[in-house]
């Protein structure tokens, strides 16, 4: 081959070259300078609520733990776990011999007072008998001065012994009707309806009443349930009696209970083992979250709901039925004025600003008062460029707004 054919051939070899490089960058470019596609949503109705949420404690409505103010050997035990009672239904016994001496003890003391008392009625007459002829015969000087003082002195005397045995009495009357209680203490009774939620202590057991006392059985009325919410100390402010509130269990996540708040009581449980004086417990506890316990109660007729049960509580702050909504991230920042700007994509594909104002919000979507109508086109944001960001970057870094 020439060298002429070659210098042609490598020449057209170049121009080819350099025409792919020049198409390569001029589609690099063009593609550089286009705009992403917007990712818009159309107003829409539905409803929403703001609330608060707390993990809850299911406990009975009441429960009353039966204890035993004898000392002995549990010799009875009636009931069983999960047994029914009623008020005043026999429960368990103790074994009463020590409180039946105890109590034949008392009487018979009671006995040798009263005998000794009637014994002293007859001292006292008798002394009263002289008394009164001494004075007779004193007034015709027929005795002298100190046999009258004496008879006088003798009638006071038994008088007052009288006054003692009788205090005697009341005393031993008392001691009966504390060894007959006593005695009574030995059988134990249901003091509520409701049901035998737990068995203490067993029969042949023996409980000591002498310092505290021992629990034998509990009893819990479970027709109707107390939830026990825990709210942070961030929320509490936000919460109050009569509030709306709903709550799931573990076992059935689909079913909703509902109720009204009770209460919110006004310290967290740690003040009841606090010392105020005491500045390391200060320290330790700032460190810790505080909660404060929201109280409401729900219906239980089928015993469905169990002590202990975890319960995922909402306490609803508002809500907004059938309200127009738009997701949370279409929003600006707040203005100054509380209000937001959305981004509207109107019919000839031309974008527009506007301000709104926004009610129930909770941070996935908000409820729109004022500023659009339903049906209107929203940009919410912008799929990602070549270079991994979006022109609505700086709305998405802000985030979800708060609601107000």
């Amino acid at each position: 081959m020439s060298s002429s054919m070659k210098s042609a051939l490598r020449f057209l070899f170049l121009s080819i070259l350099l025409a792919l490089t020049a198409i390569g960058g001029w589609k690099i470019t063009s593609s550089g300078t286009q705009t992403p596609p917007l990712i818009t949503e159309k107003v829409s109705r539905g409803d929403l609520e703001e609330s608060v949420l707390a993990n809850g404690t299911l406990q009975a409505s009441k429960l009353v733990s039966v204890g035993a103010q004898a000392s002995g050997q549990i010799k009875i035990l009636h009931v069983q776990l999960g047994d029914q009672v009623k008020k005043d239904q026999l429960v368990a016994e103790i074994d009463s011999r020590t409180q039946q001496n105890d109590l034949l003890n008392a009487q018979a003391s009671l006995e040798n007072a009263r005998a000794a008392y009637a014994a002293q009625q007859a001292v006292v007459k008798k002394t009263e008998a002289i008394y009164k002829r001494q004075k007779t015969m004193q007034k015709r000087d027929a005795v002298s001065k100190e046999s009258f003082q004496d008879a006088e002195a003798a009638y006071d005397a038994a008088k007052a012994d009288l006054t003692a045995l009788g205090a005697k009495i009341k005393a031993a009357e008392i001691t009966v009707d504390t060894a007959k209680v006593n005695l009574n203490y030995t059988k134990i009774y249901a003091p509520i309806d409701g049901t035998v939620v737990a068995i203490v202590a067993e029969e042949g057991q023996t409980v000591n009443a002498a310092q505290t006392t021992p629990t034998i059985i509990k009893v819990a009325q479970l027709d109707t349930m107390t939830v026990e919410a825990e709210i942070s100390e961030a929320d509490v402010t936000r919460v109050h009696v009569g509030q709306h509130v709903y709550f799931t269990v573990l076992g059935e996540p689909h079913k909703t209970y509902e109720a009204s708040l009770r209460a919110v009581e006004p310290a967290p449980d740690s003040i009841e083992t606090s010392d105020s004086s005491s500045s390391s417990a200060s320290s330790s506890s700032s460190d810790e979250a505080i909660y404060y316990n929201g109280l409401f109660d729900v219906p239980n007729p089928d015993r469905t709901l169990r002590i202990a049960m975890t319960a995922e509580v909402h306490i609803v702050l508002k809500e907004a039925k059938n309200a127009l909504t738009i997701p949370c991230t279409a929003l600006s920042d707040p203005l100054p004025d509380g209000r937001y700007t959305v981004r509207v994509l109107n019919a000839d594909g031309s974008l527009e600003t506007r301000t709104v104002s926004i009610g129930v919000n909770d941070n996935v979507r908000a409820e729109v008062t004022e500023g659009l109508s339903e049906g209107d086109t929203i940009v919410v944001s912008q799929s990602a460029s070549a270079d991994g960001e979006s022109t609505t970057a700086s709305f998405r870094r802000r985030g979800p707004p708060m609601g107000m």
